[in-house]
């Protein structure tokens, strides 16, 4: 039996591609381990939450992430499908996963992509632009006044 170790971290992305891996051919040879990747609880947050209350949102968390992800893997039939959450980095639930259904598993990842958004120019201050400005002035001032004396 074909072994495909799936990351998802949102239903709705994943369910089109999950939909299209139930119904291809040979799907009744696969086995399918849905690995729910739980977002990052930011340190700001974390002091305030008790470990074993993370962990209760995390199991929630993936609960509703497979309950949604259910209706697109049964539409197949005979794909067999187990779920397992995250819960450290994922080479270490990868080196795990491997040694569990061994090192030929096919890896998928149906996480949904974070796009980087380039950091908008921090602009100069307006008292730095009204400084270099006042100076180009007074520059000028004293090019302009320095000439006609000179005259």
């Amino acid at each position: 039996m074909d072994t495909i170790i799936v990351y998802v971290d949102d239903a709705e992305y994943a369910k089109p591609l999950l939909q299209a891996m139930a119904q291809a051919p040979g799907a009744d040879r696969r086995h399918c381990v849905l690995v729910a990747c739980a977002p990052r609880i930011t340190h700001r947050v974390s002091r305030f939450v008790s470990n074993r209350a993370r962990e209760n949102w995390r199991n929630k968390w993936a609960d509703k992430l497979f309950e949604a992800c259910a209706p697109a893997l049964a539409q197949g039939g005979g794909l067999q499908v187990s779920t397992m959450l995250a819960r450290g980095p994922l080479p270490d639930v990868l080196a795990q996963l491997q040694a569990e259904h061994g090192t030929a598993a096919q890896v998928v990842d149906l996480r949904r992509p974070k796009l980087e958004v380039a950091a908008p120019k921090a602009e100069a201050p307006m008292l730095r632009k009204l400084a270099g400005t006042l100076a180009g002035i007074g520059a000028l001032w004293s090019v302009l006044i320095g000439e006609t004396l000179a005259a």
